[in-house]
């Protein structure tokens, strides 16, 4: 992650976000000629090119030849790109980087205009650089996105709704429609947005080089997805002894059937375990918050001491939370909050519910002195700060 000093979060100036999720959200595609306060490209095609070097970070590289779309998986070689050349590339090329806003401050900044959704659907930022004629095809996604233009120009069309019946061409890598019949059709500009609800059939081709894109996707797990997964918690948490019994049991009129009494019993063991809210509230509060990519480890090298800590607090320090966290809180039912942070579900006392709603709700707590005299509030800020959810900045760095 990038060690500057966070920048000020991008706005929106002209956007209407009731109204959006009241006419748009889910519903159908809606170009929006850019609505920031201030357009500004937060990040140099050079940085994502080095991005794609990390071997922690994904990307894929999608070259054009004649038609055909070949994919290389990152980490790339730094030379890679010198080889495919700029505007006298014989055959168009794009650039992918997944989550890049967990890398580069300035590219997180840009989900705090999308704060109008809640932040557990966040997925990420992807980036995409491309020459002209670059792009990754005609496709379609199961999940929300807004295509943000970064720099250049890209036309966007737009088709009707597919399904899992929806023809596809034959490759390993891409999700591409066999027939693509565009209904609409637009060229973005730096700063314009094209939201894109799940399932619209979709496709962005570059029309200038050093085109950038942003693609801020929100995530909706699947039935299949959520059953498998709270299925595999529960099990885990079962002890060989939770059997059937029937006590009770009286003599059969035939032994070869398996009685409604018997089978109702058996399927409340099962409900009785799925259907309790309050396990997976807490269940999903930890899945929700998951970490995009757990193989990184993002703890500091040196753990804060404690009175240093309280001295930072007191001293105005303010605390930032890693872009590449997620956090997320539930109320239980009985009104106590339960944070839950990269996968990690917390319990503090009370008296730290302030201090859990901010977390949640904004990138960045300024007003911090008062938490210093709050010994559950320390407890809980140093084990964020030792395990690399958040961290403190200095209000007068050197």
């Amino acid at each position: 992650m990038s060690q500057k000093v966070q920048p000020e979060p991008m706005r929106f100036a002209n956007f209407d976000a009731a109204e959006f999720l009241r006419e748009y959200w889910q519903k159908k595609p809606l170009l929006i000629r850019n609505p920031w306060t201030e357009w500004a490209n937060p990040l140099e095609p050079d940085e994502l090119a080095g991005l794609a070097c990390e071997p922690q970070v994904e990307s894929r590289l999608i070259t054009q030849d004649t038609g055909d779309f070949a994919t290389e998986h990152g980490p790339l070689p730094e030379d890679r790109f010198g080889h495919l050349g700029g505007e006298t590339a014989r055959e168009p090329w794009t650039l992918l980087v997944q989550a890049v806003d967990h890398h580069i401050f300035e590219v997180a900044n840009l989900l705090e205009a999308f704060r109008f959704i809640p932040n557990w659907r966040v997925d990420d930022v992807m980036v995409s650089y491309a020459v002209t004629g670059g792009g990754v095809g005609a496709h379609f996604d199961q999940y929300d996105v807004f295509l943000v233009q970064g720099l250049g120009t890209r036309r966007w069309q737009i088709g009707g709704l597919c399904d899992d019946e929806t023809a596809l061409m034959p490759h390993d890598d891409l999700r591409l429609l066999a027939d693509f019949e565009p209904l609409e059709e637009w060229v973005l500009e730096p700063g314009d947005m094209l939201y894109v609800p799940p399932r619209f059939a979709h496709k962005g081709v570059a029309m200038s080089d050093d085109c950038m894109t942003y693609s801020v996707g929100f995530r909706a797990p699947s039935r299949e997805e959520l059953i498998e997964g709270y299925a595999a918690h529960v099990l885990d948490e079962l002890g060989d002894d939770d059997r059937y019994t029937d006590p009770c049991l009286s003599l059969p009129d035939n032994a070869g059937e398996i009685e409604a009494a018997a089978l109702s019993r058996l399927h409340e063991m099962m409900a009785e375990r799925m259907a309790d809210r309050g396990a997976f509230a807490r269940w999903f509060a930890g899945y929700a918050t998951q970490p995009k990519n757990a193989e990184i480890d993002w703890q500091p090298e040196e753990q804060i001491i404690r009175e240093e800590l309280v001295q930072q607090l007191r001293s105005g320090h303010a605390i930032i939370r890693n872009p590449a966290s997620r956090f997320a809180f539930i109320r239980q039912d009985n009104g106590s909050l339960l944070l839950s942070v990269d996968g990690e579900c917390i319990a503090p006392p009370k008296e730290c519910d302030a201090l859990i709603e901010a977390l949640c709700a904004v990138p960045r707590i300024e007003d911090v002195a008062k938490l210093a005299a709050s010994p559950a509030a320390v407890s809980l800020i140093e084990q964020l700060h030792g395990q690399g959810s958040i961290a403190l900045e200095d209000p007068h760095p050197a």
